[in-house]
């Protein structure tokens, strides 16, 4: 027999077989050591409907990503334009390191608009150019949907998301995001969501404003 659940004896030793793993499971074996799981997270209220967050499976979402990041205004920051194997190598140098970053489909009542990188701040080479702490957690996004944009959205999913990293991974107490200095509107929804900027940086791609979001002034935002 070959099921998952067969026995086999060997022996006085009796040995179950190994459940077998497919590419669906493996990003979520990977994210739940580092990064407490985001694939179980839930979902958060906002003024727009409900949003969570679902890890990116590369055979049904990177067509979609690949337009997003062929958006001019997306591809400004991102530097992700180009054919799909550009965003494919981006998310596989993620699904194919040790879980520190899992990228993400923001869904708003059920539907894909944003795209999310989860990351472990601290473990990232961002923590050369900041005072890290332990489980630090970092936040890249998008907003993938043109008519979505300047209208106060970003403001409410950082706020959403912040929440869930801080109400889901109890050993972290900031959440952490290095927005470019030259886009405003997302320096201005990290500032409106409840991050303060502690400093501008210098990184190897961007000069960058360290947003921070304290867990300790959680309840006063």
């Amino acid at each position: 027999m070959d099921a998952p659940d067969a026995v086999y004896a060997l022996g006085a030793v009796r040995h179950t077989a190994t459940p077998r793993l497919n590419a669906d499971v493996l990003p979520l074996l990977a994210e739940a050591d580092l990064l407490d799981s985001p694939a179980t997270w839930g979902s958060a209220t906002t003024r727009a409907g409900a949003f969570r967050l679902e890890p990116v499976r590369p055979g049904r979402d990177l067509e979609l990503l690949t337009g997003w990041m062929n958006d001019p205004e997306v591809a400004a920051y991102w530097e992700l334009a180009g054919p799909a194997a550009v965003t494919a190598a981006h998310l596989r140098s993620q699904l194919d390191g040790d879980g520190r970053s899992i990228p993400c489909l923001g869904l708003l009542d059920g539907t894909p608009m944003s795209y999310w990188e989860i990351y472990r701040a601290d473990l990232d080479p961002l923590s050369r150019h900041y005072p890290a702490r332990p489980h630090d957690t970092g936040i890249h996004l998008l907003i993938g949907d043109g008519t979505n944009r300047g209208r106060g959205l970003g403001t409410a999913l950082l706020r959403a998301v912040a929440d869930l990293v801080l109400g889901n991974r109890p050993r972290c107490t900031r959440v952490i995001a290095e927005p470019d200095i030259r886009n405003t509107p997302s320096v201005s929804a990290f500032l409106n969501s409840g991050f303060r900027c502690q400093a501008e940086i210098d990184l190897p791609e961007k000069r960058a404003a360290l947003m921070v979001r304290e867990r300790a002034l959680r309840n006063l935002l």
